[in-house]
């Protein structure tokens, strides 16, 4: 899996998340197939670029993160979420919509890993491509009210991870370090890279 780093704003820049009318199959596949995040904020179309393999520090994925998250909204408020607080720890985001018949077979895994690592990683969910009603739909039907969803109607953290199917995971280290994976993965092989995540 290729390492994916979030550098500064300016990462935030590459191309949104597509429509809704996707098919809820798409995502299947590895970080390789996605955009490369750069320091100058460019598609770089799979190709790894330096900011790859040296990762971002925690205060410049906090900026990163604040900017991508600062259009989100928590799915069950109206409060805005703080990026910020995924950096300089361990946390995973779990990216999926409401109409992916994967997403919502995999939810009640993702909840119990959520679950396993309670006060060693902080998990939350980031739905897209879909409105608030069948987001909340699809929490209360898989039972994963114990995470917070923030809803990113707009695709900005879609597009500052690289996401462009779903599900997908993006496992941030404490280091400040990204690695995005793009597709389902089942709770085991969710739990073995969180223990993983956990003990770098």
């Amino acid at each position: 899996m290729r390492r994916a780093a979030m550098v500064g704003v300016a990462a935030l820049a590459i191309a949104a998340c597509g429509g809704g009318d996707a098919d809820p199959g798409v995502g299947a596949g590895s970080a390789d197939d996605a955009p490369a995040v750069d320091d100058q904020g460019g598609d770089q179309g799979g190709t790894p670029s330096a900011a790859d393999d040296r990762g971002a520090g925690a205060d410049e994925l906090a900026t990163a993160l604040t900017e991508a998250f600062s259009t989100s909204t928590v799915l069950d408020g109206e409060t805005s979420f703080d990026g910020a607080s995924l950096a300089g720890g361990d946390s995973v985001v779990w990216f999926w919509a409401p109409w992916c018949t994967i997403c919502r077979a995999e939810a009640p895994e993702v909840a119990e890993v959520a679950e396993q690592f309670a006060g060693q990683v902080t998990l939350i969910g980031v739905p897209g491509r879909g409105d608030l009603d069948e987001m909340r739909e699809f929490v209360d039907d898989t039972g994963t009210g114990s995470l917070t969803h923030v809803a990113d109607l707009g695709g900005d953290v879609w597009s500052a991870f690289g996401v462009y199917g779903q599900p997908a995971f993006a496992f941030i280290d404490d280091d400040g370090s990204v690695d995005v994976f793009i597709g389902g993965m089942g709770g085991d092989a969710l739990a073995e890279r969180v223990a993983e995540l956990v003990a770098t």
